[in-house]
């Protein structure tokens, strides 16, 4: 796998958290860098270690599927992707003005679900795991940083265009990963 290929992954990852933090720079009426970056760390960290468990995780049962194994990573990207689509076109819940850890925990969690399914596909391509969660988590924490000042100045603008962006990018991906296996593009 490309860097371009690790880092359109990475961004279209944090899409998701692009948006809630988003709606998070949304909810508070006075900014402060801290916001940006507490809300960075949790997205960032959490998009980091869910593809190294899923990687772990994929790695561990490789061997019984590694016949149809980039079928399964298209299938993952795939299914993220079209969530993720989905997800664009739905109205958006209020997110809670609070940044402490009660609030930002379960949102990060949630949040980095894919990145789990991703981490899997990663082990099914024998991506080198450190240097692509390392990437993830940094883009992740960049773009929620941006996203929190973005939700905070312009409003909710941007937040279903970059889900609908994110889950375009995951999609193309996988889309070139099976074509890439099948040996239809080199």
């Amino acid at each position: 796998m490309t860097f371009i290929e690790l880092f359109l992954i990475a961004v279209g990852l944090s899409m998701d958290a692009f948006a809630i933090a988003i709606c998070k720079g949304l909810s508070v009426s006075r900014l402060c860098p801290r916001h940006m970056v507490i809300t960075g760390l949790w997205f960032g960290g959490s998009q980091a270690v869910m593809p190294l468990i899923g990687y772990f995780l994929g790695s561990s049962f490789y061997s019984f599927i590694s016949g149809v194994d980039h079928w399964i990573s298209f299938g993952l990207l795939l299914i993220i992707g079209i969530n993720m689509i989905r997800e664009s076109r739905e109205a958006s819940c209020p997110i809670n003005a609070s940044f402490s850890a009660k609030v930002m925990f379960p949102l990060a969690i949630a949040d980095s679900i894919d990145a789990l399914a991703v981490g899997v596909a990663f082990a099914f391509q024998e991506v080198s795991i450190l240097p692509a969660v390392a990437l993830i988590g940094a883009t992740t924490f960049l773009l929620s940083c941006a996203g929190v000042k973005i939700g905070n100045v312009f409003g909710s603008k941007y937040k279903s265009k970059a889900e609908l962006a994110g889950g375009l990018v995951l999609i193309a991906i996988g889309c070139i990963m099976l074509l890439r296996d099948l040996g239809i593009v080199a």
